[in-house]
């Protein structure tokens, strides 16, 4: 039987981030509303590139349920503005992690890096709070939670690639 533990917690990543986007209390940072949350964006990205070396390209079809589950969520305004920027960003994820023949490492460095930044332009274009310094806290933030779970997940990778050296 096959193990599914990335695509579970890529949905429940998806369902969490809206959900909680609705009742974690913001801050404000140099005049712009922040919240924890935005770190947890980050990480949604390398699950889902870990979701797609499970399940391939139907990771799409995972990104589409827990969207629709999130939507009946949380605050729709919210929820739309979410689901169409994880969605652009997801679509320009699943692009360049099927395409490009890179090792898993880069794939997932370079596909996080170049849909959070449009992930985060849609996000804040569509709740009408888009500018520069939103903009840079809110893709710092999701870049801090991107690299805390690529790093992580290569800690384990490598982990696992030593266990199966020793044991061939």
């Amino acid at each position: 039987m096959k193990n599914y533990g990335y695509t579970t917690a890529y949905m429940l990543a998806i369902v969490m981030v809206n959900y909680l986007f609705a009742y974690v209390p913001t801050f404000t940072v140099f005049g712009e509303i922040m919240t924890p949350v935005d770190i947890i964006v980050g990480c949604v990205y390398v699950l889902r590139d870990m979701a797609q070396r499970e399940i391939k390209q139907y990771v799409i079809f995972a990104m589409l349920i827990a969207t629709g589950i999130s939507y009946a969520m949380a605050d729709k305004s919210i929820a739309f503005a979410s689901a169409a920027a994880f969605f652009v960003g997801e679509l320009i994820d699943w692009a360049i992690y099927s395409y490009t023949k890179k090792p898993l490492s880069q794939r997932l460095l370079w596909s996080s890096a170049i849909s959070a930044p449009i992930d985060s332009i849609v996000f804040l274009y569509l709740i009408h709070q888009l500018n520069w310094l939103g903009f840079t806290l809110l893709n710092c933030s999701k870049l801090i939670g991107i690299l805390l779970i690529w790093y992580f997940s290569m800690r384990h990778h490598q982990k696992l690639a030593k266990v199966t050296a020793v044991i061939s």
